[in-house]
């Protein structure tokens, strides 16, 4: 049972608590209950008071002593008898049940509107008639008097079937395209339409004509809502009052003998409304859309209490006289709640009032905590895939249902030395913890244990206060313990991130080395003690100084570093072994020539080839040998000769030619019978 207090009020939630299995056998049901206590301790107010997938209505007999309600799926009806707290029966459907209504005082006469625009007919023994109506229904009401059976649903028309004489009678013409609601009420037996359009229309039974229509658009409320709101419940009050649901999440509280509405109480949530009641004893109103359940006074329209179970809720039932009421939801549980404030347990639970004080639980458990739910991939790693298919693994979603202690056992196989380990771990924790109460020097944590020496010695030495408060912090704050336990916050040396941040934590080492030279020089001039307050804030400035002088250092280093890993990289790159592509049929010597093109080259170029570039070999008539070495040159002396080759063919394409000016000064000499004379 869970406890609920909104607006201090106590609501007592009897469907609450933990859960079985669907599939589980009635024998594996009792032996669960004889071993677990919380399955013992649990409140079934009715027995298997749920429904496979989701429940769609649920009603009261007009005598008290039997609830019925239906579901999905398969389609259904279950009949509880309240007098035994179990289920006395359950039919199946052939399609879902949009209404149903007791025509009797028990459940010996049921007539069911389902979806597919039957009307089904049941008796004690089954099902009795069944009948189709020209168009779908979406409500119905009973006229006892006449025994006339009024279906509303899509079209303007309101269908009558006359039960006595077990036929169709002339239906009632509605101004509306649609007819989402009827009631009648019980004083008079006015017939109360809601209509698509916005409007109430009310007949006469006895007449068979309109007695009036009330338009809701015609209020104030309309004002802020953007879209023609549609009437969606209905519920009379008494012979005068009625209040009428709108799909706007309104309900308006009209005297049928006036136009305007008397209150008008919005859910703020938007939502149709489903179901109205009305309290009597304490004069509210039950409303209730997709989402919420609220009661609020019927005069002021102040809230009194509200119910949001979670999911989607269709119907709402409340016993008469009583604090107990039912809601029909998308879950599978039919929802059970007790306020004691609107009045006491029925008779045929009145142990309620005794336990609702003793058997408070704070939480409820809705998961199967006796079966564990892994995934494929997890049953592949415990080498349990084989049992895939058989009773003991419960297909759902994208794994499967495992007993516990099956689960256990294949753990324990699949990690022997998992739990020594975990064992092991908590031994050594609580020695730890025990050895901390004594006396230590110095106590060094296995992580990190030159940092937290460090931090140690800044401590003991106390140069500066604020940082003494830093370091403090730093080793005995709990959010910063991990980093001296957890073996993954261990400090990488090597890292470029630790080198970067070096020179900050070279500072460390040198109060350190002070610490040492302090040992070392024991006794010292009290002048010097005293000056060395004074002197504090100079040498703070000339550590910020070294320290980014480090800094841009260890970024110099860093790049060198880099540089050189680039170029050894790029040397063995090209000085690594080459690979060629080998087709069908060629094949290739050492060097990756084919044999078809050494075949055409001369023995000279074959030589060449098998040696190194720099070694040309020749050979003499004589058949001796010489050997000529010529040497590479470097890069550097390669790029400077291209330098100087582009530099002389610039300068030759800018230079101007002398030829112009040479012609001036100097003058052909003259010739005459082959002698000079000039």
């Amino acid at each position: 049972m869970q406890v609920s207090n909104p607006n201090n009020v106590k609501i007592y939630n009897l469907s609450a608590g933990k859960s079985l299995p669907e599939w589980l056998s009635d024998r594996q049901r009792r032996s669960l209950q004889k071993q677990d206590i919380d399955v013992r301790r649990r409140i079934e107010l009715l027995q298997d008071f749920d429904m496979p997938t989701a429940s769609h209505c649920v009603g009261v007999s007009p005598d008290g002593q039997y609830i019925c309600a239906t579901g999905t799926y398969k389609p259904r009806i279950k009949c509880f008898d309240t007098a035994q707290m179990s289920l006395k029966f359950e039919r199946g459907l052939d399609s879902d049940v949009v209404k149903f209504q007791f025509l009797g005082e028990d459940y010996g006469k049921l007539v069911f509107l389902q979806c597919d625009r039957y009307i089904e007919l049941h008796s004690q023994f089954g099902r009795y008639y069944r009948l189709r109506i020209p168009k779908y229904g979406r409500d119905m009401a009973y006229h006892f008097p006449s025994c006339d059976l009024y279906i509303g649903g899509i079209g303007s028309d309101v269908y009558r079937i006359n039960l006595e004489q077990g036929r169709f009678l002339s239906p009632l013409t509605t101004k509306s395209p649609d007819i989402n609601c009827c009631e009648i009420n019980p004083s008079h037996g006015l017939l109360a339409c809601g209509t698509a359009s916005g409007t109430v229309e009310c007949f006469d039974p006895r007449v068979r004509k309109g007695a009036g229509i009330l338009d809701i658009t015609l209020s104030n409320h309309i004002e802020d809502v953007q879209e023609l709101p549609n009437v969606t419940a209905l519920k009379f009050a008494d012979a005068l009052n009625m209040a009428v649901g709108t799909s706007t999440g309104h309900i308006l509280l009209y005297d049928i003998r006036s136009s305007k509405p008397l209150l008008v109480k919005d859910h703020q949530y938007e939502l149709p409304i489903k179901s109205i009641e009305f309290q009597k004893s304490l004069n509210l109103v039950l409303s209730m859309d997709t989402k919420i359940l609220k009661l609020w006074d019927r005069e002021t329209g102040k809230a009194f209490t509200s119910i949001e179970p979670g999911t989607n809720l269709n119907d709402l039932c409340l016993l008469p006289n009583s604090g107990l009421l039912f809601m029909a939801n998308e879950g599978q549980k039919i929802l059970s709640y007790y306020i004691p404030t609107l009045g006491t347990a029925p008779k045929w639970c009145s142990f309620l009032d005794n336990l609702t004080e003793e058997l408070e639980e704070s939480t409820a458990q809705i998961v199967y905590d006796d079966y564990k739910f892994v995934t494929r991939r997890e049953l592949e790693e415990l080498g349990l895939s084989h049992l895939i298919g058989s009773t003991l693994l419960r297909a759902y979603m994208h794994g499967f249902f495992m007993d516990n202690r099956l689960y256990n056992k294949a753990k324990a196989i699949a990690e022997p030395f998992a739990y020594e380990e975990y064992r092991k771990n908590k031994i050594r924790e609580k020695i730890d913890q025990e050895r901390a109460n004594r006396v230590r020097l110095k106590k060094l944590p296995k992580v990190n244990r030159d940092l937290a020496e460090k931090l140690m010695d800044v401590k003991e030495i106390g140069t500066n206060k604020k940082k003494v408060k830093e370091t403090t912090s730093l080793l005995e704050d709990d959010r910063f313990s991990a980093m001296f336990s957890n073996p993954e916050f261990q400090i990488n040396v090597n890292s470029e991130e630790y080198k970067l941040v070096n020179p900050v934590v070279s500072k460390l080492d040198k109060v350190r080395r002070k610490k040492q030279a302090k040992m070392e020089q024991f006794a010292e001039v009290s002048d010097e003690e005293e000056t060395r307050g004074s002197d504090s804030e100079s040498e703070s400035s000339d550590d910020e100084h070294t320290w980014t002088k480090e800094l841009k250092e260890q970024h110099k280093k860093l790049r060198i570093e880099a540089a050189q890993a680039r170029r050894a990289e790029n040397l063995e790159k090209r000085n690594g072994p080459k690979f060629y592509e080998i087709k069908d049929g060629v094949e290739l010597d050492s060097r990756g020539t084919s044999h078809k093109k050494l075949a055409k080259k001369s023995l000279a170029e074959r030589l060449q080839d098998t040696q190194d570039d720099s070694i040309i070999s020749k050979s003499g008539s004589l058949g001796n040998r010489e050997l000529t070495f010529t040497f590479k040159k470097s890069e550097r002396e390669i790029s400077r000769q291209q330098k100087s080759r582009e530099h002389h063919k610039e300068r030759k394409n800018i230079r101007r030619s002398a030829g112009d000016i040479t012609k001036t000064l100097k003058q052909k000499p003259k010739f005459w019978l082959g002698k000079r004379v000039k």
